[in-house]
């Protein structure tokens, strides 16, 4: 089922930080796949729970993404437990808050830990866009937007973005 995505700078949802999750359950583990659906459907490249309206600490999002070894992940709480001194800066963009880009710094590497639909402890080291992926989506998880963070904003009035670039 795809779900309704939670639109708006100043939408409590969204500025809510999120709760910790016990361990995966057959719902949440069917919100997963929800979420990921609506991942796909809205052409991101990540989406945190709270953007679907809930404040929970989980994250679905695609590594990767356009190559030939693209994984969908799930992750339940994830932390970042590790960052790199060395910075990128990038456009970002956000479902929750269309049209709107701006140009973002960023660790170039991180260490995420998390646990796994199956409740299992991972870990991944992470470069470049991906490491961006999941430091915009662990803002989600603590109300933080990636307005907050931009270092300059524009706005894209009634355009289109190509298919091929992808929304965080």
């Amino acid at each position: 089922m795809s779900l309704k995505v939670e639109k708006g700078t100043d939408n409590k949802t969204l500025r809510t930080p999120s709760k910790e999750i016990a361990g995966a359950t057959a719902e949440l583990k069917n919100f997963a796949m929800d979420m990921i659906k609506t991942m796909d459907e809205e052409r991101g490249v990540g989406l945190a729970s709270p953007q679907v309206g809930r404040n929970i600490r989980m994250i679905v999002c695609k590594l990767n993404p356009g190559e030939k070894n693209e994984i969908i992940l799930p992750m339940l709480n994830p932390e970042i437990i590790e960052i790199s001194d060395a910075t990128e800066i990038g456009e970002e963009g956000c479902l929750s808050i269309p049209g709107v880009w701006g140009q973002v710094e960023r660790a170039s590497k991180i260490i995420v830990r998390y646990k796994n639909l199956k409740n299992q402890e991972q870990a991944l080291e992470l470069v470049h866009f991906n490491a961006r992926i999941i430091q915009h989506e662990i803002d989600h998880l603590d109300g933080v937007l990636f307005i907050d963070r931009a270092l300059s904003l524009k706005e894209d009035k009634g355009k289109k973005r190509k298919k091929e670039e992808n929304q965080i």
